[in-house]
């Protein structure tokens, strides 16, 4: 395995979203080039109740997809089809908004810890206007693999293998192929990922001091890697839970606008006029 090198670091920034929850972003609007067919990455995560409370009220989407991982708390998802899903502790919401969905995602509780993520994926020109989908995955649903060295590797989607452990995600069928783990390292302790050829591949640090490619990350860092087929990581002194992100570029144009992502500019006209008028979810 050739170790993939380090193009660079991205630090998330406290932002707030929804109906005033705070929270970190990383990629977003002016990081995301480059990072094709990765989008947008925010953790939210308080033990006060006023960060979070507020939820995310009905709000649109279209023309990609949408991972929610709850890892710590409880929250509803409900759109305007009438789906509804109830993600807790180490459940995952796959969505993908396709033509369009109009949904929210409230909390369930009133106080205790909330800490999620939330990652947005850009799907292929094909499938922008592809019928609305979901895959509710509950922690029990996913595969986890704990090591000998007692690292423990969660596989939300893709594949990992490491001697006579071979486990495939619990989300399967994704347009851009990609790769999901959750990555828990002891101290002192390495691992070696394999990825895709051609993958673009993002590594985000939640907790912990991580090497990698002979730099050392911190919370709320996210590396971005360059050439190469895989990708080690290190733990020194302290315990490591991170994010291990890989998926097909498109290698289409982008356009952005709020809650929707397209390939040209007329298209984001026409799905804000659509919301607009009513017709985005028809």
């Amino acid at each position: 395995m050739q170790t993939m090198t380090l193009e660079r670091i991205l630090t998330a920034m406290p932002a707030s979203d929804g109906g005033g929850v705070k929270l970190y972003r990383i990629v977003g609007p002016d990081g995301m080039r480059g990072l094709d067919p990765f989008l947008l990455l925010d953790e939210f995560g308080s033990d006060a109740a006023d960060d979070y409370i507020a939820g995310f009220p009905p709000h649109p989407h279209r023309g990609f997809e949408t991972v929610t991982y709850m890892l710590e708390g409880r929250m509803l998802h409900e759109d305007h089809l009438g789906h509804q899903g109830l993600l807790s502790s180490g459940g995952v919401q796959w969505m993908t908004a396709g033509r369009g969905v109009i949904h929210s995602e409230m909390p369930q509780q009133e106080s205790g810890r909330m800490h999620g993520l939330q990652l947005w994926i850009n799907l292929p020109a094909k499938n922008k206007l592809v019928a609305p989908a979901y895959r509710h995955l509950p922690a029990e649903a996913i595969p986890v693999a704990t090591l000998a060295n007692g690292i423990q590797v969660k596989v939300i989607a893709g594949g990992f293998a490491e001697g006579d452990t071979h486990l495939v995600g619990a989300a399967r069928g994704i347009a851009t192929d990609p790769l999901y783990l959750d990555v828990r390292l002891p101290v002192q302790t390495e691992l070696a990922v394999p990825i895709p050829a051609g993958h673009r591949a993002l590594v985000y640090l939640i907790a912990g001091r991580l090497q990698i490619a002979g730099q050392e990350l911190v919370p709320r860092q996210m590396a971005v890697l360059g050439a190469g087929d895989g990708i080690g990581l290190k733990a020194g002194k302290t315990e490591v839970h991170a994010l291990v992100l890989a998926a097909r570029p498109l290698g289409e144009p982008i356009a952005h606008h709020g809650p929707f992502v397209m390939n040209t500019q007329e298209e984001i006209a026409q799905a804000i006029k659509d919301y607009e008028q009513g017709r985005l979810v028809a």
